[in-house]
């Protein structure tokens, strides 16, 4: 894959937006809807990267990373929590997405979807995020469940179902359900409310359960993934099948047998060959039960790793780019930095360093 591992597409050390923005501006007046395949597989929420000092956004790392993940057959997904959309302004998740689709179709990339984050408080605003998406040429939205108010919405099944048909009724693109208590006052949707949205609405594109539960994720797959889901509740857009994905990377092996279809993990940016890598072995497994134990071997280091780097977040996450690739930065305030300390000591932990080292080796940057 040529300059696809750990030392490649390093960003010119000047780190100016500008040669970036003028490509974007020049393909943006040319956008025209896409109608491009969701498939299930992994998807990396990509951080988004600021200049060290003004907080600008830093769209040469950006664009850089988005290339990186994508060349490793990992989906970017853009303006999520990882993405840090709670700070951002309208505006820039469009030049975001702008930059994100340019970056790609100049790799030769056209074929990969975007998926942009479009929650936000209210249903009014959500909505419109959804069609300015669109217009910058987004693919698909992932929505949040707004947690401002969750102490009316928590246990108000009505208010939370209305909120999810009203966004996919009126989105110009599909939507992706986003189940994420710790970013949503604690709103945790179950499976059965998010199965008769997948039912009942035909501008639904799948889930993200970022709660963790794989007994959840199981309901849910037990209903869309039978055959004769598709034909009983037909998409919108039949290039937008209804995929259950996990929202943490550490049970990809086991939702596979439950007939999920990948998943949304911030441990794809760091290591972007070897989730891709677990994800083929998981599928493989189905068809060859000899691959199992390998699938199994991998799937522990992962675990283990995502078990260690999660709980860094996102400035540990972009500590990690910045040792990695040689971009990463900060987080933007009010989020910390990450702590020198406490990066050696995640850089140095065993679950870390035995994930890089499977990386270097699926990237082809480790020597014999």
């Amino acid at each position: 894959m040529g300059t696809n591992g750990l030392n490649g597409l390093r960003p010119s050390s000047k780190n100016t937006n500008k040669d970036v923005q003028d490509k974007v501006d020049t393909a943006a007046a040319n956008v025209v809807s896409t109608s491009r395949v969701l498939k299930p597989g992994i998807f990396a929420p990509i951080p988004t990267f600021f200049l060290d000092g003004s907080e600008d956004l830093d769209l040469k790392s950006f664009a850089t990373h988005v290339v990186r993940v994508a060349k490793a057959g990992v989906g970017p997904l853009i303006a999520g929590s990882m993405g840090e959309a709670i700070h951002l302004t309208h505006s820039e998740r469009t030049t975001l997405i702008q930059t994100a689709r340019h970056a790609l179709d100049d790799a030769g990339l056209t074929d990969v979807p975007l998926i942009v984050g479009t929650g936000t408080g209210s249903t009014r605003e959500t909505i419109q995020l959804c069609k300015e998406a669109a217009e910058a040429g987004a693919d698909f939205a992932i929505v949040i469940t707004s947690g401002y108010f969750a102490g009316a919405l928590a246990n108000n099944r009505k208010a939370l179902k209305a909120f999810f048909v009203e966004v996919a009724a009126k989105s110009p693109i599909p939507i992706i359900i986003y189940n994420y208590p710790g970013a949503s006052g604690g709103i945790d949707l179950d499976s059965d409310l998010i199965t008769e949205l997948a039912e009942e609405c035909p501008n639904t594109a799948g889930v993200k359960l970022t709660c963790g539960n794989v007994g959840k994720l199981t309901r849910i797959c037990a209903t869309v993934s039978d055959p004769g889901f598709t034909s009983l509740h037909p998409r919108k857009n039949a290039n937008a099948p209804f995929l259950v994905l996990g929202g943490f990377i550490d049970f990809l092996v086991p939702s596979t047998y439950a007939n999920a279809h990948g998943a949304i993990t911030g441990l794809a940016n760091v290591a972007p060959h070897t989730i891709a890598k677990l994800f083929e072995l998981s599928e493989n497994t189905l068809q060859d039960g000899s691959l199992l134990p390998e699938a199994q071997r991998l799937q522990g280091i992962v675990a283990r790793a995502d078990y260690t780097i999660a709980k860094a977040s996102i400035a540990g996450t972009k500590s990690l780019l910045q040792k990695l690739y040689g971009y990463g930065g900060n987080p933007r305030k009010p989020l910390p930095p990450f702590e020198p300390e406490a990066f050696k000591a995640l850089w140095n932990h065993p679950h870390t360093q035995e994930l890089v080292k499977v990386e270097k080796e699926l990237s082809g940057k480790l020597k014999a």
